[in-house]
């Protein structure tokens, strides 16, 4: 069984490290995976039908299991900072997996999913957290109806989790250490408008 720690407590030095390199994503080594106009450089798996209008990739419905939508990202990725802009309606049930360890089967125990889930049933795997790994903290962290910003920090079996700058997740101790980005519609609507990665 994985060695899983969750730490509630700010992790200031892994959060200053996501922070710092999201100053100017024009260079610094930041790549942009969505490029505001199309899905290139990204693999839809699911019945979800992906769209891209005035810069902002759109999933909408899906649901649990096999009626989950996702694009999948063409590269893999070990350690990196990841960070992300998206929209989410209050029903909507999308996530942002990292280290997918099957492209063609993304799951959360498969992969480490950045919840984006308001409503989840279990409050502590809600938004901001990575479910199965690392729980969220109080006050649980809501997202819905507005922008905001995922800081994503991979490095080696740490993986950290910053929302609008206060850190949700911390879990040390993780088995998956590469594999490719995976965005997640599955129930109400997702919007992204910006996926930076910088890779270490």
């Amino acid at each position: 069984m994985t060695d899983r720690r969750t730490f509630l407590g700010a992790s200031a030095a892994l959060a200053t490290v996501a922070l710092a390199g999201c100053a100017g994503t024009a260079d610094g080594g930041w790549t942009d995976l969505f490029d505001g106009k199309t899905t290139t450089g990204w693999s839809p798996l699911g019945p979800v039908k992906w769209t891209v209008s005035n810069g902002v990739l759109e999933g909408a419905g899906g649901g649990g299991g096999p009626k989950a939508g996702y694009l999948v990202s063409s590269g893999s990725h070990g350690d990196f900072d990841l960070r992300v802009e998206f929209w989410a309606d209050a029903p909507a049930n999308s996530g942002i997996f990292t280290r997918c360890q099957d492209r063609n089967k993304v799951g959360a125990d498969s992969s480490y999913e950045v919840n984006i889930w308001d409503q989840a049933p279990r409050p502590w795997y809600s938004t901001g957290s990575i479910v199965n790994f690392a729980s969220v903290g109080e006050p649980v962290p809501k997202a819905a109806n507005r922008w905001n910003v995922f800081e994503i920090a991979a490095r080696g079996d740490r993986v950290t989790v910053v929302l609008n700058g206060r850190q949700t997740a911390d879990l040390v101790g993780g088995k998956f250490l590469n594999g490719p980005i995976a965005l997640q519609s599955a129930g109400g609507v997702i919007r992204f408008r910006s996926v930076k990665l910088r890779a270490l």
